[in-house]
């Protein structure tokens, strides 16, 4: 397959989409936007200081898979938050942002056929959308797995036949889920793993959300595996500076698995990554060593919660999140619904049909719209209060 065929039916980005939607219609009030999930707290205020005093290291190319500072406040930072001993050297990858990860780490470890056929990638619907774009790069054969109520939100891997299970090299998920706020609990990652070793297929696990949560910290993909004995290389997970320290534009994240899926991953990194400037590693050593500003910035969204249920709490079908800053609220239409929000009130909401596929069975985003909570508090709590008056008043 050539390279316009396979990307031929590519869906358009969200936020173009969105564009396109939203620009000939006035908005009916000061404009707010609640689409993107750009976080808008404040990142720690130390930051600066140690970005100044390594300015000096923009002389040199950086260490394409980390500096061992940063290397070694990662690992520090899987065994505090989870438990797992890690060998930074050999079992962690820093990546420029999580989606150079996400694509490349499928690039790396996906191969075209299982089976002598083509290999099956398992993606969550709704759904981040650089996984369709690696799969289709890598020839591989994209199955949406729709995560609806009925399923709790996350996709019911198990239910899928056994040949498109044995067929599989490649399972996505993300937990907490974007954009629902769902956590795959032990026994969700037990079964999973299970499945992962039967068919024998790898599991990527998007964790950029797991510290932003509600009542308790969401298990990872990595201590599950540890604590049922799985090969390390059944798992690759992947976590980012850009929700858990506000910081999106520092471009920090990792992948950390078994050394062999790490050593393939760097070779390729070699010639297709980018890897982050030498003072920027410094930030994100000294950041992921640092929990006190974490734990400010979750509480700063645990009141957001409770703003979202006194405000949403009686509309009909209304469920608060258990994790991230997500709401993804039921409505007859997603697109109408925006489209009326935006000419009523000024609110920028984006129609959950724009993060899912269409499938045999529908299109599970078409009846929700998801809304960030990244505001500061009192924008939030008008912004909410004008979507639930205008949709559900």
């Amino acid at each position: 397959m050539n390279f316009p065929e396979r990307f031929s039916n590519l869906p358009a980005y969200a936020f173009p989409r969105l564009r396109s939607l939203l620009d000939p219609i006035t908005p009916g009030g000061d404009p707010l936007v609640m689409t993107i999930g750009e976080p808008q707290h404040a990142f720690p205020a130390w930051v600066s200081n140690i970005l100044v005093e390594n300015l000096a290291g923009f002389n040199n190319y950086p260490p394409n898979q980390g500096s061992e500072d940063l290397l070694s406040a990662i690992g520090g930072w899987v065994q505090r938050r989870y438990g797992v001993t890690v060998d930074p050297a050999q079992q962690v990858l820093t990546l420029n942002g999580t989606r150079e990860g996400l694509y490349n780490t499928l690039m790396a470890l996906c191969p075209e056929t299982k089976n002598g056929t083509q290999a099956n990638v398992l993606i969550p619907n709704p759904f981040y959308q650089v996984y369709l774009v690696a799969t289709l790069s890598c020839g591989a054969n994209p199955v949406f797995v729709n995560a609806t109520e009925q399923t709790g939100f996350l996709p019911d891997f198990a239910s899928l036949d056994t040949e498109t299970l044995d067929n599989t090299a490649v399972a996505y998920i993300c937990s907490p889920s974007n954009p629902q706020g769902a956590v795959a609990d032990e026994a969700y990652w037990t079964e999973l793993l299970g499945l992962a070793e039967k068919h024998d297929f790898k599991i990527f696990a998007d964790e950029c959300y797991s510290e932003i949560w509600r009542d308790a910290p969401p298990p990872g993909a990595l201590e599950i595996a540890a604590k049922v004995g799985a090969d390390p290389e059944r798992v690759v997970a992947f976590h980012s500076l850009s929700k858990r320290s506000n910081m999106p534009g520092l471009r920090s994240g990792f992948a950390a698995s078994g050394p062999k899926n790490i050593a393939a991953m760097n070779s390729l990194r070699n010639y297709a990554g980018t890897p982050l400037p030498s003072p920027l590693q410094a930030v994100a050593a000294r950041v992921w060593a640092d929990e006190d500003h974490v734990d400010e910035n979750r509480a700063l969204y645990q009141q957001k919660y409770q703003v979202a249920d006194q405000i949403m709490g009686d509309v009909p079908g209304y469920q608060s999140p258990a994790a991230g800053f997500f709401l993804w609220l039921p409505v007859e239409d997603g697109e109408a619904a925006t489209i009326k929000l935006w000419r009523e009130t000024g609110v920028k909401v984006l129609p959950g049909s724009y993060l899912s596929q269409d499938t045999d069975t529908g299109n599970p985003g078409s009846g929700y719209i998801r809304v960030a909570m990244v505001t500061p508090t009192q924008d939030m709590q008008r912004g909410l209060t004008q979507l639930r008056d205008c949709l559900f008043g």
